[in-house]
């Protein structure tokens, strides 16, 4: 696979505490991660510095191989790149209008927002909510149309922050079937998470802060070897 980013030196740090120094960050094109860690580790941090919502030190940054910075961040990242907080900010207005947000913002004719609004929702299984309130479903139901927004923006990289977090069992379950249809619809995905069931999907790669340190773990490996890329 190729390395839809790589970045050869990533430290945070707030004020004089350094948060993590990360010697290599490398994402393959189209593969899910999972990035674990204790609480305070810094996991929501990092997915933050990616998207490009928080300054860290950045050296020898690649994006699609050509070499670019985390700050000012590029036009080509804030185009490919999505954020999927926890717990997703949702306008007073519709499903429908929610999901195509992004969308509008970025001038599509109104035809085409519809047409790709409609792909999404029937995609979440949300369609019968379109002209809900969002403030009055369930956390299983907002975090499925935060996919859905997120999806019709057709991310080349998706960061989700616990995205199965104090979800029941059966919205757990609809939430964990959306993400391997991402990976295969040539999305990089990653989840920081506790998720057992989303560590243990099949082809995932495991990422793990430790200590300030990224711990490195092949899906394919059958041992407990991790490899340290810090």
């Amino acid at each position: 696979m190729s390395a839809l980013i790589r970045i050869e030196r990533l430290r945070k740090r707030f004020g004089e505490r350094l948060q993590f120094d990360i010697e290599q960050l490398a994402l393959d094109t189209g593969r899910a991660y999972v990035l674990t860690g204790v609480n305070g580790a810094g996991k929501s941090t990092l997915l933050r510095i990616l998207a490009g919502l928080e300054p860290a030190e950045a050296h020898g940054v690649l994006f699609e191989s050509q070499a670019t910075t985390l700050s000012p961040y590029p036009a080509a990242m804030r185009a490919a790149v999505v954020y999927v907080h926890q717990h997703p900010v949702m306008f007073s207005t519709s499903v429908a209008a929610n999901i195509g947000y992004g969308l509008v913002a970025r001038g599509m004719p109104k035809a085409q927002v519809t047409r790709l609004v409609d792909e999404a929702m029937a995609w979440a299984g949300v369609a019968h909510l379109r002209d809900s309130d969002p403030s009055r479903l369930s956390g299983g139901e907002k975090q499925r149309i935060a996919l859905a927004r997120a999806r019709v923006l057709e991310p080349k990289l998706l960061l989700l922050d616990e995205p199965t977090a104090n979800l029941d069992g059966a919205a757990r379950e609809q939430v964990l079937a959306l993400i391997p249809q991402l990976v295969k619809e040539g999305t990089s995905v990653v989840m920081a998470c506790h998720d057992r069931d989303l560590i243990g999907l099949p082809g995932v790669g495991r990422l793990k802060l430790r200590d300030g340190k990224l711990e490195r773990r092949n899906a394919d490996s059958d041992g407990p070897s991790i490899a340290l890329v810090t």
